[in-house]
């Protein structure tokens, strides 16, 4: 944040950057949000009949985002990934909290945050209802809450033997993004114009986590890389698993790289928000509905198979339906860790 500094104490700061935005939002929630920003605690008043899905995410600048990262960008990416894990479980979003630590108070940096926040929180009907700040380095904490019918969550431990393994739209591109403005990768303008919004400005896949509440065994959305996530199934619903790296869906702009490089950031690269799923072999046609309706890609991948012992295995396929060996299998199997080195 580098514009002049401003008086604006703690309560300034909230009445003006983000009480207006959430009270104007208010109007569509008000049998459910019984009480939102300007007390102790909000109060959420759960409709009969369903239940409240929680989610928790904090973004560190210099860790989740780079120094200097758009304010605008950032308050739409931190919405939208506690908007994935929603969706992952097919909840419908209902409000969130924001914690936010700032190193100064910046009025500019705070304006531009908020829009991007705000329009995101419009767009999927999740108002602000509560919150904090403080002083100290850049730090985003949000808390999200939406409703799923009763019974009705997509939970990691419900894969089956048999199920297939799907994706939605493609994997790679925002960790493509990273190794450009990295400059690991030369990567043309024109070619990082197209896909930087995947790293920058991802898009929560609300919609297709509500319709297939009813068709999907086991979810989880892609924050951390696809095989490692897609692991978190594995060992929960107690399965095994085949991947065939050559169906992975890339975009035109991964394809142009190396085939050892779109393998590696499709399968683990990371901060895609796209959802995992598994669901039976009958759910296809219903499935490829789905897809039509939302134009939004989704592809079978792999399918869940039975353990054998008391590991849950992730087998490797190349385009060929040979088993990749174990060193290539495991590079590609790491995801990323927030207390790696």
């Amino acid at each position: 944040m580098h514009s002049k500094s401003s008086p604006l104490g703690e309560f300034d700061l909230i009445q003006r950057f983000f009480k207006a935005g959430a009270d104007a939002m208010r109007s569509n929630k008000e049998k459910v949000i019984a009480l939102g920003i300007g007390d102790d605690c909000a109060l959420l008043m759960p409709v009969a009949g369903e239940e409240i899905a929680i989610t928790s995410d904090m973004l560190i600048e210099g860790r989740h985002f780079l120094l200097g990262a758009n304010p605008e960008l950032l308050g739409h990416k931190a919405l939208a990934v506690n908007l994935s894990d929603l969706a992952a479980m097919g909840a419908k979003p209902l409000g969130f909290t924001l914690a936010i630590a700032l190193p100064k108070v910046d009025e500019v940096w705070l304006g531009t945050f908020a829009k991007g926040l705000f329009a995101i929180a419009n767009q999927y009907s999740c108002p602000l209802i509560g919150g904090d700040t403080t002083a100290g380095p850049l730090t985003i904490s949000i808390t999200a809450f939406g409703s799923i019918p009763s019974g009705k969550a997509i939970r990691r431990s419900g894969a089956k033997v048999g199920d297939d393994i799907w994706i939605s739209g493609t994997v790679g591109d925002a960790r493509l993004t990273l190794a450009a403005l990295r400059h690991e990768i030369n990567l043309p303008e024109d070619d990082l114009k197209q896909i930087e919004h995947r790293m920058h400005n991802p898009t929560p896949r609300v919609e297709l986590g509500i319709k297939i509440r009813e068709i999907a065994s086991a979810a989880l959305d892609i924050s951390d890389g696809l095989l490692g996530d897609l692991q978190h199934i594995l060992k929960q619903s107690e399965v095994s698993a085949e991947v065939f790296l050559g169906q992975l869906p890339k975009s035109a702009t991964l394809q142009k790289q190396s085939e050892d490089i779109q393998h590696q950031f499709a399968a683990s690269g990371g901060d895609d928000y796209e959802i995992c799923f598994t669901a039976p072999i009958e759910k296809r046609g219903a499935i490829d509905e789905i897809s039509a309706a939302l134009n939004l890609p989704l592809t079978r991948i792999g399918s869940i198979t039975e353990k054998v012992g008391v590991i849950e295995k992730l087998s490797l396929l190349n385009k060929n339906g040979d088993l990749l060996d174990d060193v290539k299998t495991a590079a590609l199997l790491k995801s990323f860790d927030h207390f790696a080195k």
